[in-house]
């Protein structure tokens, strides 16, 4: 069973900075990628920020000029840096891996969610 745990959000004043953690764990294989994505209430899903195996990286353009991905690949988790942060940036932030738990089976897992609050 593959888990993912994330942590760091909270609540912050306008211009504040928070960083998201994302671990992965349990029977994997080999992880493809990860990404951020976001909810606001009565919202869409929205896809926040993206890296992938290659070390390819993709922001969303509101964020992209603040917000930094990264990862650490030997303890399996991946981070989001958020400098600026805005009113707007307020929702519940979820983490995806695309990963592998064998050789020749491949699946995206989803974490718990972790809730951002940006106060005017």
């Amino acid at each position: 069973q593959v888990q993912l745990v994330e942590s760091g959000g909270g609540l912050v004043q306008a211009g504040g900075s928070l960083r998201l953690s994302c671990e992965a764990s349990g029977n994997i294989f080999k992880i493809n990628a990860m990404t951020w994505y976001r909810q606001a209430p009565g919202e869409q899903l929205e896809l926040v920020a993206s890296f992938t195996r290659g070390g390819s990286t993709k922001y969303e353009n509101s964020v992209k000029d603040r917000f930094t991905i990264s990862r650490d690949n030997a303890k399996n988790t991946v981070y989001l840096q958020m400098n600026s942060l805005k009113p707007d940036d307020t929702a519940v932030y979820y983490c995806n891996a695309d990963l592998q738990v064998s050789a020749h089976s491949r699946y995206g897992y989803w974490g718990q969610g972790t809730q951002v609050t940006v106060s005017s």
